[in-house]
């Protein structure tokens, strides 16, 4: 298990927010990165379990999958154009910083 956070963002968030954590320092895939496109939300959060990565998201099929008990790393769900990018960016910044992997394992938390 890795000693900071290290996220993965579905297909459907915006790149720049990957990119802007990127610069921050952080650990950051994304669907397109890790060769998912198109892949069903089981494999991605498969993959961001398997991978120790908190899945960001926007789609709320993964809200469903945590309510049936699917083993996660832990998944940050923000409502889809309810937060403005930059917000969204420093939310998870925040998260980063005072969030440990083992912390996450399995919750949700809701930007």
């Amino acid at each position: 298990m890795p000693e900071r956070l290290q996220f993965h963002l579905d297909e459907n968030v915006d790149p720049d927010i990957a990119l802007a954590l990127r610069r921050a320092g952080i650990n950051v895939t994304t669907s397109q990165s890790a060769n998912l496109l198109a892949q069903s939300d089981n494999v991605q959060l498969d993959f961001a379990k398997t991978n120790s990565r908190v899945l960001i998201t926007h789609d709320d099929d993964f809200l469903i999958l945590n309510s049936q008990g699917i083993e996660h790393a832990g998944i940050v769900y923000v409502q889809k154009d309810a937060k403005p990018i930059g917000y969204i960016i420093r939310m998870l910044i925040l998260l980063y910083e005072v969030a440990t992997p083992e912390e996450l394992i399995g919750r949700v938390e809701y930007l």
